[in-house]
C-alpha cells in the first residue's frame, strides 16, 4: 500500500499518493487521475503497479479535491491550472528520480481520460524524461493546451474505446496519423464493444473486466521493455 508524499513543485509544494516498488526499488512510473481528481481508483491503479514491480505516484492536479458528479468533474478539470499541473507532474518525476526506490533515469506515464491527455503533453514536454507513454482514452479538452508533438521522444502506446463520444475511433485515427507524420512511434488501439472509461472497476455500468486486465498486462509489459 502507498501513502501521500509531498514534493517540491517549482517554488510551491505539490503532493501525491506514492507506492515503492514490492521487493526493494524499481523503474520510476507517473499515474494521473482522470477527472474525478486523486480518487481511491487512481490509488489503486499506483499500488497494482507496486505490486508489479515498479515504484510509482500519482500527484494530485487537484491539490485535494475529488467529486463523484460528472458535473462537478467537469467543471473542476476545465479550471485546472495547466501551468500548475504541468509543474506538479515535473515534480513528479524528479520526486521519482530522487527516490531511492526508483532504478531508473527516465520514468514511464500512463494516465485516464484528461490524465491520458496530460500524460501525452507530459511526454512532448518532458522528452528527456519520460521513456514511455501509454494513454488510456485520452483527449487533450483545452483547444490552447496541444503541445509541440516535434518533441515527443518516445514510444506510445494508447487504449482507446471503440464506444467513445469524447474521443471517439475517428479522432483517435487523426491524432495517430499526425504523430506518425511527424516520424513517432505510435501506436493507439481501439478496442472493440468497449466504452470510455472502462478500466475504472468502480463505476460498473462501463468497467470492463477483460478489456481492462488485458490492456493492464500489455502496459506493464511496455513499461518493463522501455523503462529501465
Amino acid at each position: 500500500m502507498g501513502s501521500i508524499v509531498e514534493f517540491p513543485s517549482n517554488g510551491s509544494t505539490g503532493s501525491g499518493y506514492f507506492a515503492p516498488a514490492e521487493g526493494g526499488s524499481g523503474p520510476g512510473i507517473v499515474v494521473i487521475q482522470e477527472w474525478w481528481g486523486l480518487v481511491p481508483h487512481i490509488q489503486r491503479v499506483v499500488d497494482r503497479f507496486a505490486a508489479e514491480g515498479f515504484s510509482a505516484i500519482a500527484p494530485d492536479l487537484y491539490r485535494g479535491e475529488t467529486t463523484t458528479e460528472p458535473d462537478e468533474a467537469g467543471k473542476l478539470m476545465m479550471a485546472l491550472n495547466l501551468e500548475q499541473a504541468a509543474k506538479d507532474m515535473r515534480g513528479a518525476i524528479k520526486f521519482l528520480q530522487q527516490h531511492e526506490a526508483v532504478s531508473s533515469e527516465r520514468v514511464g506515464v500512463t494516465g485516464f481520460c484528461m490524465g491520458g491527455g496530460l500524460a501525452l503533453m507530459l511526454a512532448a514536454q518532458e522528452p528527456q524524461d519520460v521513456a514511455a507513454c501509454v494513454p488510456f482514452y485520452g483527449l487533450i479538452p483545452w483547444e490552447h493546451a496541444e503541445p509541440d508533438w516535434s518533441r515527443l521522444d518516445c514510444p506510445v502506446r494508447g487504449h482507446y474505446a471503440e464506444q467513445d463520444d469524447f474521443f471517439g475511433p475517428e479522432k483517435v485515427a487523426e491524432l495517430q496519423d499526425k504523430l506518425r507524420s511527424l516520424g513517432k512511434d505510435v501506436e493507439l488501439t481501439v478496442h472493440p464493444g468497449v466504452d470510455h472509461a472502462y478500466f475504472n472497476d468502480d463505476r460498473p455500468e462501463v468497467y470492463h473486466r477483460e478489456t481492462a486486465e488485458g490492456c493492464f498486462e500489455d502496459t506493464v509489459r511496455f513499461f518493463r521493455e522501455h523503462v529501465r
